[in-house]
C-alpha cells in the first residue's frame, strides 16, 4: 500500500504509524509550492493524504483535481497521528475499497 502525504515540513510520527497498519511506501510533498506537482501524483499511489494546515492553496486545490481525476482517494487531517487516523476512518469505506483493512 503507498501514500502520497501533502503538507508539512516534518511529518513526524506519521509514517511510522501508517506503517503498522500496512501503507510501506509513504512519498512527502512539503506543500510549500504549487510548482511541486509538475509531473502529478505518482502512478503507484493508492490514497493521499492533505495536511491542510500546512499545504499551500493552490498546491491543494491541484492535487485534488489529479486525485479526484484519478479515482484515488483524499484524507484531509491536521498534521498528527491522531487526526490522520481519525479522518482515515471516516473515509473507512473508500480506503478498504482500495485495500486498506487495518483500521480498527
Amino acid at each position: 500500500m503507498s501514500v502520497l502525504i501533502v503538507g508539512g515540513d516534518h511529518l513526524g510520527s506519521i509514517p511510522k504509524e501508517l506503517d503498522k497498519i500496512g501503507v510501506n511506501d509513504v512519498r512527502h510533498i512539503t506543500g510549500r509550492s504549487g510548482q511541486k506537482v509538475h509531473d502529478g501524483i505518482p502512478e503507484t499511489m493508492d490514497f493521499v493524504i492533505v495536511l491542510y494546515d500546512f499545504v499551500n492553496h493552490n498546491l491543494a486545490h491541484k492535487i485534488k483535481k489529479i486525485a479526484e481525476g484519478r479515482g484515488i482517494p483524499i484524507v484531509y487531517a491536521k498534521r498528527s497521528w491522531s487526526s490522520v487516523y481519525q479522518k482515515m476512518k471516516e473515509s473507512q469505506k473508500q480506503l478498504r475499497n482500495i485495500g486498506l483493512q487495518a483500521l480498527a
